[in-house]
C-alpha cells in the first residue's frame, strides 16, 4: 500500500468567530490576526465568511503575511454584499456570492475547508462548529479568546460524543501545527 502526500496543494483553513466582538477578550483582535498570519505560513489559504469581526481580524493578518483570502458571503452579489448585509469586500482576494444567507453559508463555508479554527464567537460560529464536528473535519480553538471559543471543551463534555478531531491551544502558531498535522492525516491517500 503506497500512501502520498498531496503537498503541492495549498491547505485551506477557515477561521470562525464572531462578527460582533463586544464580548471578546482584550487580545482576541491581535491573536487573530496572528491565527491568519501563521495559517499563510503553514502554506494556508485563509476562507472567511466575508464577514466583520473576528474572521476580518483573520483576513488582516492573512494579508499582512502576503497571503490569499476567500470570502463566503451569505449575499447574492457584491451590491447585496455591502447594502444589506453590510459585511466588507477588504482583504479578501475573492469573496463568492452564495445567496443563501447565513445558515446556507455557513454550511458551504465549513464543506470547503480543509479544517475550521474557533476564535472568540457566538451562536453563528457554534453554528460552523457544530457542522464541522459532524463532518468529521479537524478544528482548532483558539482559547482564552472570549464567547464559544471558551464554552467548546465544556460543551463536548456535555454533549458526551467524544473530542472528535478538536484541538485547543492558546498560542495561535501551536495550535496550526496541531490542526495541519491533523489535516495531512487526512490528506493521506491511499494510491492502490
Amino acid at each position: 500500500m503506497n500512501k502520498i502526500l498531496h503537498s503541492h496543494l495549498k491547505y485551506k483553513l477557515c477561521i470562525s468567530g464572531a462578527a460582533e466582538t463586544g464580548h471578546c477578550a482584550e487580545d482576541a483582535l491581535e491573536r487573530t490576526k496572528a491565527l491568519g498570519s501563521a495559517i499563510v505560513r503553514r502554506n494556508g489559504v485563509l476562507i472567511t465568511g466575508a464577514t466583520t469581526g473576528a474572521p476580518f481580524w483573520g483576513a488582516i493578518g492573512a494579508k499582512e503575511a502576503n497571503g490569499f483570502v476567500i470570502g463566503v458571503s451569505p449575499a447574492s452579489s457584491e451590491i447585496e454584499h455591502v447594502k444589506k448585509y453590510r459585511l466588507p469586500i477588504d482583504y479578501h482576494d475573492i469573496i463568492i456570492y452564495t445567496g443563501f444567507g447565513y445558515s446556507g453559508r455557513n454550511l458551504l463555508l465549513t464543506r470547503t475547508a480543509d479544517a475550521i479554527f474557533v476564535t472568540c464567537g457566538r451562536m453563528g460560529t457554534l453554528n460552523e462548529f457544530t457542522i464541522a464536528f459532524e463532518d468529521e473535519k479537524p478544528i482548532g480553538v483558539l482559547t482564552g479568546t472570549g464567547g464559544m471559543a471558551d464554552e467548546i471543551e465544556s460543551l463536548l463534555e456535555k454533549a458526551r460524543r467524544g473530542r472528535g478531531k478538536v484541538v485547543f491551544d492558546s498560542d495561535p502558531a501551536r495550535l496550526v501545527e496541531k490542526v495541519i498535522e491533523l489535516v495531512n492525516k487526512e490528506k493521506i491517500q491511499d494510491t492502490d
